[in-house]
């Protein structure tokens, strides 16, 4: 089930985080997450705009994500390629799990496209398992976008 988050589900959430930071890092991803990101303060930011979701089995949370319908800042230059098309769309971003279930891309994939039918998701270019599970999940590479603090990002979408 997936559902708003609620300040009450932070803790869990920020442990979600740390258990996707250092799974990362596992797979040669040191780059990517650093600094403490994402804040507490950037998820209650999130929780307030309505645009944090959790997944919960109604037990436990096991995945978290923002979702926002709109643009993108950071999308609306792309090199080396380009979006498949301008429509509307929305965006995928800090997707994390706690690793105890699988498929936790797709699902949030199934629910964002049934919430509007364009996708557009952005991944660090040392985030193999991600850029991988994008494609496995039906998203294009599209090109290079770079994030608000210069760092470039690899830019995919699912139409």
């Amino acid at each position: 089930m997936i559902q708003k988050a609620q300040e009450k589900d932070l803790d869990t959430i920020l442990l979600i985080y740390d258990i996707a930071r250092n799974f990362m890092r596992s797979q040669g991803n040191a780059s990517q997450w650093i600094n403490g990101y994402p804040s507490r303060d950037l998820l209650l930011d999130d929780i307030k705009n309505e645009q944090l979701f959790v997944m919960t089995d109604c037990v436990e949370i096991y995945g978290v994500f923002a979702f926002i319908i709109g643009e993108d800042e950071t999308y609306k230059i792309i090199e080396n390629g380009q979006w498949l098309n301008d429509a509307p769309y929305g965006t995928i971003h800090r997707i994390a799990s706690n690793g105890q279930k699988k498929g936790v891309l797709k699902e949030c994939i199934d629910w964002a496209s049934s919430q509007i039918s364009n996708l557009k998701a952005d991944t660090h270019r040392d985030n193999k398992p991600m850029q991988e599970a994008l494609k496995k999940n039906g998203f294009q590479y599209c090109g290079i976008i770079y994030i608000q603090d210069g760092s470039e990002r690899l830019a995919f979408q699912k139409v």
